[in-house]
């Protein structure tokens, strides 16, 4: 499990990851829309969704000729059981999760 929580953790780690996970809680989308509101090259989206599909949080399928993305919740349930764990945390803000880890672990970049 803990290889697994790192991918996850990992994967939440960017900003970029954690604003397409918020987007397709809506709804599923095409790769095409997901990149739309980001300021960088179709590829390096694509790269996001790879990182994001590994981690098993997003599903990726070809319906047609369109490549499809869709939220895996479940995948976060063992990262949430983990944080749970601790107890002293009711509910986990992932930016200031991150900005604490950036502050006590500088070097992890």
């Amino acid at each position: 499990m803990s290889d697994a929580l790192d991918t996850i953790f990992s994967a939440l780690s960017d900003p970029t990851r954690r604003a397409i996970l918020a987007m397709l809680l809506e709804d599923d989308m095409a790769v095409t829309d997901v990149a739309e509101p980001f300021e960088m090259s179709l590829a390096a989206v694509s790269k996001h969704l790879m990182i994001l599909t590994r981690a098993g949080l997003i599903t990726q399928e070809k319906r047609g000729r369109v490549k499809w993305c869709k939220l895996e919740p479940e995948a976060l349930r063992d990262a949430s059981v983990w944080m749970q764990s601790f107890g002293q945390f009711e509910a986990v803000n992932l930016d200031a999760f991150e900005r604490f880890l950036q502050t006590e672990l500088p070097d992890a970049d």
